[in-house]
């Protein structure tokens, strides 16, 4: 049964096929498919111009005159000038081509009874210039706005911004899968989930802008999607400044963004010290690389960028000396948060618990000789 995952497929087997007839049922005339498109063309509108042909064609201006070239060649087009203007060529069929058309238009015509067997053609066709239609105006100007799976917005945050009133975008789609994430959902995308418009969110963005200072991008991995970098543009052209956070899983494309000026803030998610970061991410130890977080880490430690690190710390996965081993790691002057992990119930794999506000505090005294700077976040009684 047909779904939508053959819809390429169809499409490019209905295609191929109807090439592959047409060059066979054309070989007597020497005319291929990729010229017979432009002699119906210019037989049903004649003294069309090449680029009124490109146009309607929407094939590059290129192909066309290759096309049309060789059927001057063979003497089935002929290329006239304007009568009125010197410097246009019109396209005219000959005699030779009136000779050939009625047997082109009886194998289009036998094509079309063959493709329309067991199917309400009619419909088919009315259905299919629709959909190309919207192909011809509405596809490719979805390059006008970036095409985005954005899975959740947080309209306004105190929190997630330092210093500044903020609203939270998150980014569907992760290169991990820490079993304590409580973003379940951003991670293992459920069918039929409804993700924000873009366009929608800027509209939003646009609506609270002088109440807003800016706008934290969160995940899943925001730089897993490739088309991340023309979202921030368009969020920087309203005016706000942005804060990045991410897994450090893509090194090359957060020195992208930082050193094309689109980013403010970055927070990188230490997950875990150096022995014990797959089994943090839920990965195989065996084959997980730890190179590019230590890559990410590197690059920030030294590019000047305003920027934090943070550790999401779980009773079953991180003990004092897993902590003590990231703020060697890091360093004595970085920015670093411990983060009280919180089950908010829709967690990767449950069965994790929290550290209690004093076993916190503890735990950030242990780092605190080795990374001053540490704090804690999210922090709550019990």
């Amino acid at each position: 049964m047909a779904d939508q995952s053959t819809f390429l497929l169809n499409l490019s087997v209905l295609y191929r096929n109807t090439q592959k007839y047409f060059d066979r049922a054309l070989v007597p005339y020497d005319i291929g498919s990729g010229q017979l498109i432009f002699l119906l063309y210019i037989n049903e509108n004649e003294g069309i111009t090449m680029q009124e042909l490109t146009s309607l064609s929407e094939v590059d201006k290129g192909t066309t005159t290759k096309s049309i070239q060789r059927l001057i060649d063979q003497g089935y087009i002929q290329s006239r000038t304007d009568e009125k203007d010197h410097r246009v060529k019109r396209l005219y069929t000959t005699e030779k081509a009136a000779g050939i058309m009625p047997v082109v238009y009886e194998f289009r015509n036998r094509m079309r009874t063959i493709l329309a067997e067991g199917v309400d053609f009619r419909s088919f066709e009315q259905m299919l210039s629709q959909v190309t239609d919207n192909a011809r105006e509405k596809l490719l100007k979805e390059n006008e706005l970036p095409e985005l799976k954005i899975g959740g917005m947080q309209k306004m945050t105190l929190l997630d911004y330092p210093g500044k009133a903020a609203c939270t975008i998150f980014l569907s789609g992760c290169n991990f899968k820490c079993p304590f994430c409580h973003n379940r959902d951003l991670v293992f995308i459920p069918e039929g989930y409804e993700f924000f418009e873009v366009s929608e969110v800027l509209a939003y963005l646009e609506k609270r802008k002088g109440i807003l200072d800016g706008v934290c991008i969160s995940g899943g991995e925001p730089l897993l999607q490739e088309n991340l970098q023309l979202l921030i543009e368009k969020i920087r052209e309203l005016g706000y400044q942005v804060k990045l956070d991410t897994n450090g899983g893509y090194p090359q494309r957060l020195k992208n963004v930082v050193e094309k000026g689109l980013v403010d803030y970055v927070a990188m998610d230490v997950k875990n010290s150096p022995e014990k970061y797959a089994q943090t991410l839920g990965m195989n130890p065996e084959a997980f690389n730890l190179e590019p977080i230590k890559e990410s880490m590197e690059f920030l430690k030294s590019c000047g960028i305003e920027h934090e690190f943070r550790t999401t710390v779980v009773r079953e996965l991180h003990t004092a000396e897993d902590l003590k081993a990231i703020g060697e790691w890091l360093g004595p002057d970085e920015t670093y948060y411990l983060q009280q992990f919180m089950d908010a119930g829709n967690v990767i794999q449950s069965g994790f618990t929290a550290y209690t506000k004093e076993e916190m505090e503890e735990l950030r005294d242990a780092v605190a000789p080795l990374v001053p700077s540490v704090t804690l976040r999210g922090v709550k009684e019990g």
